[in-house]
């Protein structure tokens, strides 16, 4: 059964309602005295739902309410009062409570609304793994090879426990390569913790990952969990791995060797049931030459390797990737979808999205967005940087391949006729296929949707492409 949380300042009140939820709903039941220890065992044991009362002498419901917002903890909350007070209940529901009882309500009630709390939380998770796994955040949509392949992956090592490293520039969408072998494995109910390695100062990173004990430090008022004991039984991102501190890597080997960790300050070791899932941009295996990464930990931690695709190496899906945003930014300003000029589309697809991938190609469709006075935007809203010639891939197509057709420096009015930038689109679309291929030319023709390979060297002898 569940995990409740009795939280009173009135001892008789407390382990009453401790004792008869055990009796009537086969609960296990924690008790606090006040706000602050309720926090504090928020904040270091695992709770499924929480009673709160409001009127406390040391830190009040209310606050205590404000606090779990602060932190973003999703444990519901039902207050009850003996005030019969319905105005403080509904601040109280407000402030993010599920619910309020009266303190004289039956015993009954209250076991109802506690499997009630419970359910409606886990509905709620479900829910926000349903909408991941449809898509709904983007970087995994694509109908081009590489994305088939990334996807057929996924599903493949979704049920594997052993740790993953993912591979993939900035902005290709590693987090939610993660959250989708979380999503899709047997884990999915349970939790998934994401942790930035690269924005953990080297003093804080082994506190984060491994919890602390109260008085391990000055400041240290409280026992506190850390990342693998919030990750038990879930899923754990270790994001921008190789920027974890050496330190801080010792300890990362000895946790995925033994399954134990063991806060700072403490002797105890606590067992967790951790998948762990790393990510980097960084070439881990260089950093190892250079002594900046521990090779032990590389074998631990690329059991399995997902690379990303960077978008230049799949422009056959900015298309829809573009549609998507359209429709994600004008329900997230409140606004009537825009559409797009067809020369815009092929401006955003010739482009080829290095400096930061998806993330830069969602940052630009918003500034799209905003710009256009009308429903539809045109070329005079698209940043002068965005085009075929904008990029550092066009400029190394252009020094790596006879100038054969004209490759113009930008898509606007006045940079080239409409026939020349269909052209340096079309150069820069089967170009960047290519190379993403290998220049197999069976392979580039199929991911193209060519009909045969014959057609492929065509547009390549046209274009002067040669390896």
């Amino acid at each position: 059964m569940s995990v409740v949380l009795i939280v009173d300042d009135i001892t008789a009140m407390r382990e009453q309602y401790a004792y008869d939820l055990q009796r009537l709903g086969g609960h296990t039941t924690v008790t606090a005295a006040g706000g602050r220890a309720a926090l504090e065992i928020l904040a270091s044991e695992p709770v499924d739902c929480v009673i709160l009362d409001l009127e406390m002498p040391d830190l009040d419901g209310f606050q205590v309410l404000i606090e779990l917002k602060r932190r973003g903890d999703t444990t519901p909350v039902i207050v009850y009062t003996g005030t019969g007070s319905f105005d403080r209940c509904v601040r109280a529901v407000k402030l993010g409570a599920y619910t309020f009882l009266a303190k004289d309500e039956p015993l009954e009630r209250v076991v109802q609304e506690i499997g009630n709390a419970v359910q409606w939380t886990r509905l709620r998770q479900e829910v926000r793994q349903l909408r991941r796994a449809a898509g709904q955040d983007s970087p995994l949509l694509g109908e081009s090879g590489a994305m088939r392949d990334l996807r057929a992956e996924i599903d493949r090592l979704a049920a594997i426990p052993s740790p993953v490293l993912i591979l993939g520039e900035s902005g290709t969408g590693k987090e939610l390569v993660a959250r989708q072998l979380h999503d899709r494995g047997s884990r999915a109910r349970q939790p998934f913790v994401a942790v930035n390695a690269a924005a953990l100062p080297e003093t804080l990173a082994e506190s984060e990952l491994f919890g602390y004990e109260k008085g391990a430090f000055t400041g240290a008022d409280r026992t506190r969990r850390g990342a693998f004991e919030n990750a038990d039984r879930g899923t754990l991102f270790l994001d921008e791995i190789g920027d974890l501190p050496p330190a801080s890597q010792a300890k990362l080997l000895r946790v995925l060797e033994t399954g134990a960790v063991t806060r700072l300050g403490g002797q105890r070791e606590l067992r967790v049931n951790v998948r762990v899932v790393a990510a980097t941009n960084r070439d881990l295996e260089h950093a190892v030459a250079g002594g900046g990464f521990r090779e032990d930990l590389l074998f631990r931690l690329n059991v399995h390797v997902l690379r990303v695709p960077p978008l230049r190496e799949r422009l056959r899906d900015v298309p829809l990737l573009v549609e998507h945003f359209l429709q994600q930014t004008a329900e997230r300003f409140g606004q009537k979808p825009k559409s797009l000029l067809p020369q815009v589309r092929e401006r955003l697809a010739a482009h080829d999205w290095r400096r930061n991938n998806v993330r830069e190609l969602r940052n630009v469709v918003e500034r799209l967005v905003i710009a256009a006075a009308g429903d539809v935007i045109g070329l005079d809203a698209v940043p002068a940087d965005i085009g075929p010639g904008a990029g550092a891939n066009a400029s190394a197509a252009t020094a790596a391949t006879p100038a054969a057709a004209p490759v113009v420096a930008g898509c606007g009015p006045g940079l080239g006729s409409l026939k020349d930038q269909k052209l340096a689109a079309e150069r820069a679309i089967i170009l960047a296929a290519l190379e993403r291929n290998q220049w197999a030319i069976t392979s580039t023709a199929a991911d193209l949707g060519l009909a045969d390979h014959s057609s492929l060297l065509k547009i390549m002898r046209r274009h002067g492409l040669k390896r």
